[in-house]
């Protein structure tokens, strides 16, 4: 039988955060004997932001004990205490996989209604101390969910959870989770979901306007609020992000973690995608746009991108020269269909120099949920000067039971050690995969130079690799090409008539959508 293991309750507080005060309520500790139960909180409980927390349909958020231990597994970390996730019930079963919105519980005295699983906000990464936390929730599916109070009444710890009532269409906590944060549902089962009474208002709104989105459609594209290239931009246009972190990766690349002002959590994003930057160089001149790929985990609290100097890189000699922490940039929502599929195939991340700033997200990505599926990190650098996410991509293989590396680099230095830095000297290509023992049949994710690109990919076909199973994100332009045609020289000639300076003609680029 399910077990109500610890009443947690918190006030108000303000904390430090990123050089900001944050007012939050996410501390939660447990109390001692019986606490009653009200119809908006515990008594001794507050919400700090009512905007996402609170309310009748949010009164008491709880969380589970085999949540605690597989984060505990995940992130490594043996400190948890109750309250961690900002619960107000640490409970023993109830897990968001089996319980279902609108099922009913008699707690002690009181009575309960599921309403809704939790939206995470950044505040539970500040609390967690782990800002990927809020992201890592969504996408492992372990929100927690709500309770309405249907009876007041006293709890305490070690009050058994009955279940008095099953809710209708008996959807789960997990699986109305995933119908608002994954693309493609069916209208069928969105509608199912809003046939639930205790289903809270905003989840309803949610859905419904999903429904709008699919007009017409037998499978809905999924919640506008997230990052798809399948979907409508998580926001319009750009928002204002601070630069909290600048990190030095090697002779040539820097890291620039970006956090948003509006202190909101940022869309949950695929691993492999994009942002485009809105570049003001110089006052009073039109601003450029550059895109940069995200190289880290998909978190609601920041970005990270990854920048090459390149010597006559307008977007990138800004950013690595003149940018410091604490400036302010404009950011679009991520985008791009550079995303690992689903599937058990063996992934193979290829990538070259600032190439590897996509695969890193992949990387990232599989290595936090623990993927069974073996991985290929093989990645081409010079030498070790020019070497970036060396030791973060190393540790990110060990987390994976079936990952392995191989490090080429084409320009070894004296100093550089076989074994140590990397595995060998000279270039990437189908007869090194065939050597170390790459599967044909794998998923190859390919980001690099054009050269290094259209070698690769040409070297896999003639492989036999499946076209379907090679995905590739262009870094830098292409060569440009005049297909069908034969190269001819054209000798420019004056217009006919009589020679003036004309009416001026000036060129700018359109605001980006």
């Amino acid at each position: 039988m399910a077990r109500l293991l610890s009443v947690n309750v918190g006030l108000p507080r303000e904390v430090t955060w990123q050089g900001k005060t944050v007012r939050t309520a996410v501390w939660k500790s447990p109390v001692e004997g019986r606490r009653m139960v009200r119809k908006l909180n515990i008594v001794g409980d507050a919400q700090g932001d009512l905007a996402g927390h609170g309310g009748e349909h949010r009164a008491v958020f709880v969380y589970q004990m085999d949540s605690y231990h597989y984060w505990e597994s995940v992130l490594g970390r043996n400190d948890f205490i109750f309250g961690q996730f900002g619960e107000n019930f640490t409970v023993e079963g109830l897990a968001d996989n089996e319980v279902c919105i609108g099922d009913r519980y008699r707690i002690g005295d009181a009575e309960f209604e599921v309403t809704q699983p939790r939206v995470t906000c950044y505040r539970v990464g500040i609390r967690m101390n782990e800002p990927r936390m809020a992201a890592l929730l969504v996408a492992h599916h372990r929100p927690g969910f709500y309770f309405r109070v249907l009876q007041e009444g006293e709890v305490g710890a070690g009050d058994d959870i009955v279940k008095v009532a099953d809710g209708p269409e008996r959807i789960t906590v997990a699986e109305v989770d995933a119908l608002l944060y994954l693309p493609g549902h069916s209208r069928e089962q969105l509608q199912r979901a809003l046939r639930i009474p205790a289903l809270s208002k905003g989840w309803q709104a949610s859905f419904r306007a999903i429904l709008e989105q699919g007009s017409g459609t037998t499978a809905v594209p999924g919640n506008r609020g997230l990052a798809n290239e399948e979907q409508a931009p998580a926001w319009p246009r750009f928002r204002q992000m601070r630069v909290v972190h600048i990190k030095k990766e090697s002779a040539s690349v820097t890291s620039f973690s970006l956090a948003p002002v509006d202190g909101q959590p940022l869309a949950f994003f695929q691993a492999g995608q994009f942002v485009v930057l809105r570049l003001h160089l110089d006052s009073g001149k039109p601003p450029v746009l550059r895109s940069y790929s995200l190289s880290d985990l998909p978190a609601a609290d920041h970005f990270r991108i990854s920048v090459k100097s390149e010597l006559n890189g307008i977007g990138s000699s800004f950013l690595c020269n003149r940018v410091r922490e604490g400036d302010l940039l404009d950011v679009s929502a991520p985008r791009g269909s550079f995303t690992l599929r689903p599937g058990e195939t063996p992934v193979v991340l290829l990538s070259a120099g600032v190439g590897a700033t996509p695969v890193m997200s992949i990387l990232d990505a599989l290595a936090t949920e623990r993927s069974q599926r073996q991985v290929w990190w093989i990645y081409g650098a010079r030498n070790r000067v020019d070497h970036p996410f060396a030791e973060e991509s190393r540790s990110l293989l060990k987390q994976l039971s079936r990952g392995r590396g191989y490090i080429v680099y084409s320009r070894p230095a004296a100093t550089d050690q076989i074994g140590a830095d990397f595995d060998a000297p000279g270039h990437i290509d189908t007869a090194l995969l065939k050597r170390i023992g790459v599967s044909q049949e794998s998923d190859f994710y390919l980001c690099g130079p054009p050269a290094f690109l259209q070698n690769m990919r040409d070297g896999l076909k003639n492989w036999g690799v499946l076209a379907e199973n090679v995905h590739t994100e262009i870094f830098g332009s292409l060569e440009a090409i005049t297909p069908g045609m034969a190269e001819v020289v054209h000798t420019p000639h004056l217009p006919k008539g009589q020679t003036g300076s004309g009416p001026p003609v000036s060129f700018a680029r359109g605001e980006f959508a």
